[in-house]
């Protein structure tokens, strides 16, 4: 049986209806229609189907670089043999993306290095799967960039592009002292987006410990009651998981680290 071959004619015609990145995978699916006797409407419906994917796969990865989120960091990679615990009815919940729908929060609490930043990222990158936006940032530069926008007066813009994101993801938060400022764009970003979007935050400090580290109590407790009102929390205790994301020796044969060379014998 003779392989199936792509026409210079094709190729020219697929890159001008823009489907010229079908010739990545096209002479396997002509392959694959000879010897599985596929119709011609099966065929076109194989064809178009990896174009659609590998669309959705681009868009994704481009909407997950601009929200700022780690790619290494998805569901699929989580190492479920770490040994860290959490509820897992509650984490099942958040995967599930309800409460995003639902203008829920979640509060991902834990000690330094089980997994807290690695699960908040995972969930944003399934929400831009499923086409919602959304904004990563650790909360000292949040704020840092915040304070830095009311010197060329574009704070308002700023805080609209965070009210408007449907997930919004604040890393580390409480692991420094607020000041005013900071402590007043937080406590407008949660009390403007109570139950109207979803917000995720990630700390090593519980809630009622927030209160010490905002510079102004009852804006505070305001914003910290409207929060956890609405919020699923998920705890998690273990060992650290980043000790799994080491990387790895290259060369087992020959582990002698390399004479320094400032110390070698000039010849």
């Amino acid at each position: 049986m003779t392989a199936p071959t792509v026409t210079p004619e094709l190729k020219a015609l697929l890159r001008r209806v823009k489907l010229g990145r079908c010739l990545d995978t096209l002479p396997e699916r002509l392959a694959l229609a000879q010897t599985g006797g596929l119709g011609h409407a099966e065929f076109l419906e194989l064809v178009l189907a990896d174009e659609v994917t590998r669309r959705e796969t681009t868009s994704a990865d481009r909407r997950a670089r601009a929200a700022g989120l780690d790619p290494t960091m998805t569901l699929d990679r989580w190492d479920d043999t770490a040994k860290v615990t959490y509820d897992r009815a509650t984490w099942t919940e958040l995967c599930s993306l309800r409460f995003i729908d639902g203008g829920h929060n979640a509060v991902i609490m834990g000690p330094v290095g089980v997994g807290k930043t690695f699960l908040a990222t995972a969930l944003g990158h399934a929400a831009i799967r499923r086409r919602y936006s959304v904004h990563f940032e650790r909360c000292d530069r949040l704020l840092k960039r915040l304070r830095a926008s009311r010197l060329d007066n574009s704070h308002e813009v700023e805080m609209r592009k965070l009210l408007r994101v449907d997930l919004l993801v604040i890393d580390d938060f409480a692991l420094q002292a607020l000041d005013a400022l900071d402590t007043a764009d937080i406590y407008e970003l949660i009390v403007e987006r109570h139950r109207a979007a979803a917000t995720v935050i990630t700390s090593n400090r519980e809630p009622i410990e927030w209160l010490g580290y905002m510079a102004d109590p009852l804006l505070a407790q305001s914003a910290i009651d409207r929060l956890q009102s609405a919020a699923h929390e998920l705890i998690l205790d273990g060992d650290s998981y980043r000790q799994r994301q080491k990387p790895t020796v290259t060369n087992a044969l020959d582990p002698t680290p390399p004479t320094p060379r400032s110390s070698r014998r000039r010849r």
